[in-house]
C-alpha cells in the first residue's frame, strides 16, 4: 500500500511539474481562475453591446473596455449618460475584426494584472469570440466569462469555416505573433475574402 502511494504522489509531483514547465500552464491557469472579474471587455459591431456593457460597468463598479465600438461621439456620450466615471472607460479602435479585440488588448491586461474579465457580445457571435478568447487571453492566463446580448430578429448564423478560420488564426498568432489572414487573402483570395 505504502509503495502504491508513493507512485501515485510521484505522478502527481511529475504531472504538476509538467503543467507548471509546459506551455500550457498558462491555459491551466485561465481554466482554474475562479477569481472574481476585473474589468468588462465589449465587442464592438452592435451598440447594444455598449449599452449592456455600460449597465453592467455602473453596476459591477468595473471598468471599461470596448474594443471596435460604435463612433467615438456616441461610445463618450454613452459612458457619460451612464454615469461611468471616464477614467474608468477605454475605448479602443485598434481591432479590424474578433480575432484583432483580443490581441491587440490582451498584452495591456497582462500588463495590468488582469486574470479575469467579462466578454460582451452579441448571441450569434459568442462562440466564436469565446473560442477565440480562450485562445489568445488564455494564452496570457486570463480567464473570460462570456455574457451574450440577445440580437433577435437581426441575428446571423456564422458558419463553421469562419469559426475554423478564425480558431486557426488565433492559435497562429499565439505561436508566432502574427495574424495569417493577410497572408490567405493574398494567396486564396476567392476562399478567404469573405472570413
Amino acid at each position: 500500500m505504502q509503495k502504491c502511494l508513493s507512485r501515485f504522489f510521484l505522478l502527481i509531483f511529475f504531472l504538476g511539474a509538467f503543467l507548471a514547465l509546459s506551455p500550457l500552464k498558462n491555459y491551466f491557469k485561465a481554466v482554474f481562475n475562479f477569481h472574481s472579474p476585473q474589468l468588462i471587455l465589449v465587442l464592438g459591431g452592435d451598440v447594444d453591446r455598449e449599452h449592456v456593457g455600460a449597465r453592467l460597468a455602473m453596476e459591477l463598479g468595473l471598468p471599461l473596455v470596448v474594443s471596435g465600438g460604435s463612433n467615438p461621439e456616441h461610445a463618450s456620450w454613452l459612458i457619460e449618460s451612464s454615469g461611468i466615471n471616464p477614467d474608468s472607460a477605454t475605448l479602443d479602435y485598434r481591432a479590424k475584426d474578433t480575432l484583432t479585440n483580443f490581441t491587440s488588448l490582451v498584452d495591456d491586461f497582462l500588463d495590468q494584472g488582469v486574470d479575469h474579465a467579462l466578454l460582451i457580445t452579441s448571441e450569434d457571435h459568442l462562440s466564436r469570440a469565446m473560442a477565440v478568447g480562450w485562445v489568445v487571453a488564455g494564452s496570457r492566463g486570463i480567464h473570460l466569462t462570456g455574457i451574450s446580448v440577445p440580437c433577435v430578429p437581426l441575428c446571423k448564423r456564422e458558419s463553421l469555416q469562419k469559426k475554423f478560420f478564425d480558431l486557426s488564426r488565433s492559435w497562429f498568432w499565439v505561436g508566432t505573433g502574427k495574424d495569417i489572414k493577410a497572408l490567405a487573402q493574398n494567396r486564396w483570395p476567392k476562399i478567404f475574402n469573405d472570413f
